[in-house]
């Protein structure tokens, strides 16, 4: 071990054992809130606990060396972290534990993620930056392993590019790119490809980032020798250690029990980063899990006698106190008194918490008791509605469902009862709903003036000078005026940079605004996306590219688990304006036919999803989005980069209508649906049928994800009574969506005289070659006979069958 004088510098005795003293009064805390968590799990008034116990001791040296500006992307165990940095308190603690939707109570998710998952808030109750340069910031964390790891990526980015743009507004957001992105994670993590992917990135771009492997052998039940090749992450990764000749990262190594190394060690590994932008990983091994992985089980079952022996040896919290008394710090006596003070204060707090969250409830419980007993008493059913309310009356910690399900119990019994108690039930129900469904439910996009909901609609300006340009012109032409107007603004992606993409739509733009925004990434889509969620957490505007839509496949739980949830996990106090560029759509072949809308429509809910049909369309959707809060996915037509289009002459000033449907086509006699390229088939296909007396109106989605806030669709199939949604995914996908929203939230059964019709691609992937794509997606053929199929069913003697 090392001596006190290692330690404490140039600070007075006193002073070095005051802070020692404080640092092992944090951990005795953070210790006594997860013993106490685990045993408010197992007494049923939490539901699930995974707590930071045997991580205390680096998890205080981190926080030594973290910054105001700075931010952390971690791992569901770093509590004592948080609460060394002022941004945790045992009462939050117990908040997050209980799931309390208070948010001023339980800051971290306002009870919609389990305890243990951390976040301070960016955004004011306005969705208003704070300055983020005068708070410790860490972005909210994710239960799936390695989650966290893209997000670094972007958030160390960050600081690279601030420090070499000078022409961005960097104010609330960084000091001459001084800030550092520190990651933690489990040993047993790093097995994931996601770790992997970060740890290459990173090298390879040289981010100020720190990663600390928190390394106790073990992954639930697995021990390190199934994990890891060598048991031992830091020893595989030595390829990845700098050296005279090679960029790379600098490689540390500490035991996690050894209070004054610790310390050394992170202080050594911040210079590095800081000063010069150097990725480095702490590899910090000998650490115990005292309590096992989580609540739902005991590590006594996977761990030998031998090994419970050591942890409970080497325990860090411990091994620090005896150093304290060794070191002559403080004497065991001193030690003790501290100890029984915490434990005492940790159980007040958790009283407090455990009563302060049950208070609203006990209230609500007290109304509709209060309610169901004048229900009753007007009721012929009240010996069964006072026995319902005599069950809720007798639950000493209710929660919200015993309520709410009693109440909506209670209301079928006055079914025909015309009362005025009944009415006043009915209300209560729904006013009751209105109030706390929200606290569950409210988030998942943008709510503030910044939505991108609240963008008017800017139509592109033409005149008789406007030129018939291919696609790719159009977007690259308006891409170079959202780079003018928004310093801010950045892209990347496979191919981005160089030579401007594969299709150009982004030709001459490095050469003309620098590496920095315009920027080519290796083949690794989770960290492209990565990349965009941690620069845009801190006011950037990222364009994250990814080649091809199918390639989406490989950053979905990063997009599904982390960016789509964000607003949602952090009830509005952290945002991620992530706008992701893609292309799909009609190309031929199994893997880039644009099959997988159904998929991500599901899996990604919390971005919009935007499907322009051609690529003036997709470029006033980028300049909506610029000017809005929502993360998005474009998917530009694969197909349309070489068709002629008019060049508006507003390029970076018109703008694309998020969620409003367009009808390119007026008709009497059916509703056409669809969206992309298979559009170009749709109307070929309309002119066919006017010439068999058959007038379609066709109407372009635009738009998936917001869908038809006008209702406009429903308003066409008033008019023509039919109803048919063309799309190129698989049966069952997008298109079930669509007529789903039409039919249940549009409620056009009312106006159906046929039945509704969907046409999609057949069940496989696209075969290879223009048969290929005939025989496997809606052709010009299919969608006339379908449509044709439809009206012979209407009028046989006017339609005759085709075959």
């Amino acid at each position: 071990m090392q001596s006190i004088s290692d330690l404490k510098n140039n600070i007075t005795f006193d002073d070095f054992k005051a802070e020692v003293l404080n640092d092992y009064k944090m951990a005795v805390q953070s210790r006594e809130c997860s013993l106490l968590g685990r045993r408010e799990v197992l007494t049923g008034k939490a539901k699930f606990g995974i707590f930071g116990d045997g991580k205390e001791v680096p998890q205080l040296a981190m926080a030594k060396a973290f910054l105001k500006g700075d931010w952390r992307s971690g791992y569901y165990r770093d509590q004592t972290f948080m609460m060394a940095i002022g941004a945790l308190t045992v009462e939050q603690f117990f908040a997050g534990l209980y799931a309390n939707t208070n948010l001023e109570l339980e800051p971290m998710s306002a009870g919609r993620q389990m305890g243990g998952h951390f976040v301070t808030h960016s955004l004011d109750e306005n969705g208003n930056w704070k300055d983020l340069t005068k708070q410790y910031n860490s972005s909210a964390d994710i239960s799936p392993t390695a989650g966290q790891m893209p997000r670094l990526l972007g958030l160390a980015q960050a600081s690279k590019v601030y420090k070499e743009l000078k022409d961005i507004n960097s104010k609330k957001f960084s000091i001459n790119g001084n800030e550092v992105a520190w990651g933690t994670i489990g040993n047993a993590s790093t097995s994931e490809g996601l770790f992997f992917e970060t740890i290459n990135a990173a090298g390879v771009l040289q981010v100020p980032m720190i990663i600390s492997v928190w390394d106790d052998e073990y992954g639930i039940s697995v021990h390190a020798k199934h994990q890891t090749t060598k048991e031992n992450i830091s020893e595989i990764l030595k390829g990845f250690q700098r050296d005279k000749d090679h960029k790379g990262f600098e490689i540390l190594r500490v035991k996690g029990w050894d209070y004054p190394n610790v310390v050394a060690t992170y202080q050594e590994a911040v210079a590095i980063a800081r000063e010069e932008h150097v990725p480095v990983l702490i590899h910090v091994t000998d650490l115990t899990q005292p309590q096992g992985h989580s609540t739902s089980g005991s590590h006594e079952r996977y761990k030998s006698g031998e090994r419970l022996r050591w942890e409970a040896d080497h325990d860090c919290n411990k091994k620090m106190r005896e150093w304290i008394v060794e070191s002559g710090i403080a004497d065991n006596e001193t030690l003790t008194n501290i100890e029984r003070t915490l434990r005492r204060e940790v159980k007040q707090s958790r009283t407090k918490a455990w009563n302060t969250f049950l208070a609203p409830v006990k209230r609500e419980q007290h109304e509709i008791i209060s309610l169901l007993e004048k229900v009753a008493k007007s009721s012929d059913n009240g010996v069964f509605i006072s026995k319902l309310k005599d069950t809720l009356k007798a639950i000493n910690e209710p929660t919200r469902k015993d309520i709410l399900s009693t109440a909506r119990k209670v209301l079928r019994y006055t079914i025909g009862e015309n009362t005025n108690e009944s009415k006043q039930l009915g209300d209560w129900i729904n006013n009751y709903f209105k109030i706390i469904q929200p606290k569950f439910s409210s988030h998942l996009y943008c709510q503030t003036d910044k939505s991108a909901r609240h963008v008017t609609e800017v139509k592109p300006l033409f005149d008789e000078s406007s030129e018939l340009v291919d696609g790719r012109i159009i977007i690259r032409d308006n891409f170079d005026a959202l780079f003018q107007k928004h310093p801010e603004v950045l892209i990347f992606g496979e191919d981005t940079g160089n030579i401007g993409d594969v299709n150009q739509g982004l030709e001459g733009l490095q050469e003309k605004y620098g590496e920095t925004r315009v920027a080519d990434t290796g083949i690794r889509e989770a960290t492209i996306i990565g990349q965009g969620i941690g620069m845009a957490l801190r006011g950037l505007r990222p364009i994250a590219e990814i080649q091809y839509l199918d390639y989406t496949l490989y950053a979905l739980n990063t997009i599904s688990d982390d960016l789509a949830s964000l607003h949602y996990r952090t009830k509005g106090r952290q945002k991620a304006p992530l706008i992701i560029r893609t292309r799909g759509h009609r190309l031929e072949g199994i893997w880039h036919s644009g099959s997988q809308m159904g998929g991500l429509l599901n899996l990604m809910r919390g971005v919009f999803v935007l499907v322009p049909r051609n690529m003036t369309k997709a470029a006033g959707f980028y300049n909506t989005l610029l000017l809005s809060d929502d993360p998005a996915l474009v998917v530009e037509c694969l197909n349309g980069y070489r068709l002629k289009e008019r060049r508006p002459n507003n390029m970076g000033n018109f703008k694309t209508p998020v969620g409003v449907v367009e009808t390119i086509k007026e008709g009497s006699d059916i509703t056409l649906v669809s969206y992309g390229s298979t559009l170009r088939l749709v109307e070929d296909a309309a002119k066919e049928l006017l010439a068999v007396g058959i007038d379609a109106e066709i109407i372009d989605v635009q738009s998936l994800v917001p869908f038809d806030i006008h209702h406009d669709i429903v308003k066409s199939i008033a008019k023509t009574n039919r109803l048919m949604v063309i799309d190129e995914d698989v049966p069952g996908g997008a298109s079930a969506y669509i007529l789903d929203k039409i039919l249940n939230k549009q409620n056009a059964f009312e106006y159906l005289d046929s039945s509704p019709k969907t046409l999609s691609a057949k069940a496989h992937r696209p075969a290879y070659g223009n048969d290929g794509d005939y025989f496997s997606k809606p052709s010009t053929e299919d969608i006339f006979e379908a449509v044709y199929d439809v009206m012979h069913e209407l009028s046989p003697n006017d339609f005759p069958k085709l075959r």
